[in-house]
């Protein structure tokens, strides 16, 4: 059983800092792409960053400057420096991996998803 679980979200004032951590676990051969997603209440899930094997990284204009994502391709792990958090940033984090699994003989990529963690940044 594969499964990718956040920690480090909470209650942050403006202009304060958090850093999020996403675990994968389980039979994974690799992974490609790594990412975090939020979803504001009432809204669409939307991308907040993204990071290949390779460490090519891409982020939402709205993050561009105060968030940097990361990750440790030995500990399966990705990570999100988030600084100079505002208000609009409150959201559900939740992070994302294609995973590339052996399943039934075959090699095959798998598009999983973390449960989420909540980020509260307080004016």
């Amino acid at each position: 059983q594969v499964q990718l679980v956040e920690s480090g979200g909470g209650l942050v004032q403006a202009g304060g800092s958090l850093r999020l951590s996403c675990v994968a676990s389980g039979s994974i051969l690799s992974i490609n792409t790594m990412g975090w997603y939020r979803r504001h209440p009432e809204k669409q899930r939307e991308l907040v960053a993204t990071i290949t094997s390779g460490g090519s990284t891409n982020y939402a204009d709205s993050v561009k400057g105060r968030f940097t994502i990361s990750r440790d391709n030995a500990k399966n792990t990705v990570y999100l420096q988030m600084n100079s958090l505002k208000p609009e940033d409150t959201a559900v984090y939740y992070c994302n991996a294609d995973l590339i699994l052996f399943r039934s003989g075959y090699v095959r990529n798998d598009d999983t998803w973390g449960q989420g963690t909540q980020v509260t940044v307080s004016s």
